[in-house]
């Protein structure tokens, strides 16, 4: 027997939040119309199953312990996320002290030639993180706060 799209939608939604966008596009290959589609998502919102703000918080909570404010946004935005539901879910999100870890990790001395210090910028530029931020980590500046003495008490 075929599962009705709701039963559908609720089974996905079991497993993690799904954006409006996301589950329209999970439900689409199931539907006879789009309008049926409209429909199941529009109950499943109001009935507060489903959430783009409970979605883009529990995405930037989770993606953003690796990315920059910049990837964040752009990743919520392909998800089907309004531009004020984004700012909401990284409104909190601390770029500086995310780089500096992800930096730390990754790398865990300052470059000594130009070489090392573009391959590092680069690195932090693909996670989103913004140039001031970058230049702040890769200064040294900002590790003397999160790392302390540049990571030499090792």
């Amino acid at each position: 027997m075929e599962k009705s799209l709701k039963a559908r939608a609720v089974e996905l939604l079991s497993r993690r939040e799904y954006s409006r966008r996301e589950l329209q596009q999970r439900l689409k290959p199931h539907a006879e119309n789009p309008e049926e589609i409209e429909a199941v998502l529009t109950e499943l919102a109001e009935r507060h199953w489903q959430s783009d703000e409970r979605f883009a918080g529990q995405f930037a909570e989770i993606k953003g312990r690796r990315w920059g404010s910049r990837r964040l946004t752009q990743a919520l935005r392909e998800k089907g996320v309004d531009k004020d539901t984004i700012a909401g879910a990284i409104e909190s999100h601390d770029d500086l002290a995310v780089a500096c870890d992800v930096w730390q990790r990754k790398f865990g001395s300052l470059p000594q030639t130009q070489q090392e210090k573009a391959k590092q910028m680069r690195f932090l530029a693909a996670r989103g993180f913004p140039m001031d931020v970058i230049s702040k980590v890769l200064s040294g500046s900002a590790l003397d706060d999160f790392a302390g003495d540049d990571g030499a008490d090792d």
